[in-house]
């Protein structure tokens, strides 16, 4: 727990933020701050942890680790989801090591007290009558919402029905209940996880970082630099992808250059989902925008842009017509950011058949990739002594200012709030 002391350590710091600017470098390479963001934000807040079809079958499970707390997902016989404390509630060994798999039971390794995938205890071997009832595993609570799982370690978690009555609408018609994975590349990257998120949320970087994703969207373009062609080029994607959006029952929402406006940090709002026209010529973000693997969900043709959701702390996700690519963030350090990312496509698909990975795969792999060296170059140089807070674009950066204020935000609220798991 942060102390009384600390708390005015990190008050004092955040009150140094000049209004317009980048953090001061502590908040990319301090311990105290760290162990903040993990017990304000990552121990309070809605956390995406995967997708429901990584567990598709009863007893199917991963196991996943936020700050020292160890979780297992998992389906259980009545296909029902949890998200269980991977502590036995004996004397509190790890019960499973493995990062997913098939189990009908979890043994402990120490003392073999078994556990059902729904967390209850089912044997403790050698011990006097003890309330088995009241010695299943701690949950962390979970949602799950058209095929994306939710996990909050608080015991009070932000309000979840409104943001997915407004997400549902927007994500419904990409099926990700319906899809499987294709592939899932796991990245450590050596930048704090903030850094991550500033880079995603602004495109200044793209014209000369991003040479493949300039030439499938709009959003690279900004106030200051989007001309009158570049305008009428919009209208007529929009105008384009909207006729025959709408025989698949979606809408073009974000018809303009520049990003989206997230988050929200004056309405506290955590989530968003928007979608946008692809470029002329392009009906998915693959290197040469041509579909490459069947439509997922409801659609029934290739032309409805680009589906795009994101949720602070650790999610991002841009879904094409036909597959979805999915980013899940991990703090693991000052430092260190764990990455996972996750390609889907509908569940019928069949690598091979319906789909080449070397197609699938290198339109994020390759914007990804670019965006983990640029992170990790802009933590070396926040490590310098000489760095100093710099002015954020006005044009382009908007929404980089509106990540760091959330996050003030939620660091100062979020000390003085207790996480306490559920029985």
């Amino acid at each position: 727990m942060i102390t009384t002391a600390e708390k005015q350590t990190l008050d004092g710091l955040i009150a140094t933020r000049q209004v317009g600017h980048s953090l001061p470098g502590r908040f990319y390479r301090d311990e105290l701050v760290f162990r903040a963001d993990l017990e304000a934000i990552w121990q309070r807040e809605w956390l995406f942890a995967g997708h429901s079809c990584e567990v598709a079958r009863s007893g199917d499970y991963f196991t996943w680790q936020v700050g020292d707390d160890p979780l297992i997902i998992t389906r259980d016989e009545q296909g029902e989801l949890h998200a269980l404390f991977n502590v036995c509630r004996h004397r509190g060994t790890l019960l499973c090591e493995s990062p997913a798999g098939q189990q009908r039971r979890f043994i402990c390794p120490y003392h073999q007290w078994t556990y059902a995938p729904d967390g209850s205890l089912v044997s403790c071997r050698g011990m006097h009558d003890v309330d088995r009832a009241s010695l299943g595993l701690l949950r962390a609570q979970l949602r799950e919402l058209s095929g994306l799982i939710f996990v909050s370690l608080a015991e009070r978690p932000p309000p979840f029905t409104e943001a997915a009555e407004r997400l549902l609408p927007m994500i419904a018609a990409q099926g990700l209940e319906r899809a499987r994975v294709a592939r899932q590349i796991d990245y450590e990257v050596q930048a704090n996880w903030k850094l991550v998120w500033e880079n995603n949320r602004e495109c200044y970087h793209c014209n000369v970082n991003h040479p493949q994703y300039i030439r499938a969207n709009f959003d690279h373009y900004n106030e200051d630099d989007t001309t009158a062609a570049i305008r009428q080029q919009i209208g007529q994607a929009v105008q384009q992808h909207q006729t025959r959006a709408v025989e698949s029952g979606v809408a073009i929402t974000h018809r303009q250059s520049g990003m989206t406006l997230f988050p929200d940090p004056d309405a506290g709002l955590w989530y968003s989902a928007n979608r946008t026209p692809l470029a002329d010529g392009y009906v998915s973000e693959s290197m040469d925008g041509r579909q490459v693997a069947p439509l997922m969900g409801d659609y029934t043709n290739p032309e409805v842009g680009t589906l795009r959701m994101r949720t602070v702390p650790n999610f991002w996700n841009h879904s094409s017509c036909d597959h979805s690519v999915s980013t899940r963030l991990l703090a693991a350090g000052p430092r260190r950011t764990l990455i996972r990312v996750t390609w889907l496509v509908d569940r019928e698909a069949v690598e091979g058949r319906d789909y080449q990975l070397e197609r699938l795969l290198p339109f994020w792999q390759l914007t990804s990739e670019q965006d983990w060296k640029l992170c990790e170059r802009a933590q070396r140089g926040i490590e310098s002594s000489r760095y100093r807070p710099g002015p954020y674009s006005r044009y382009k950066e908007y929404n980089v200012d509106r990540f760091v204020r959330w996050y003030l935000h939620r660091l100062s609220a979020g000390c003085t709030e207790t996480r306490v798991p559920r029985s």
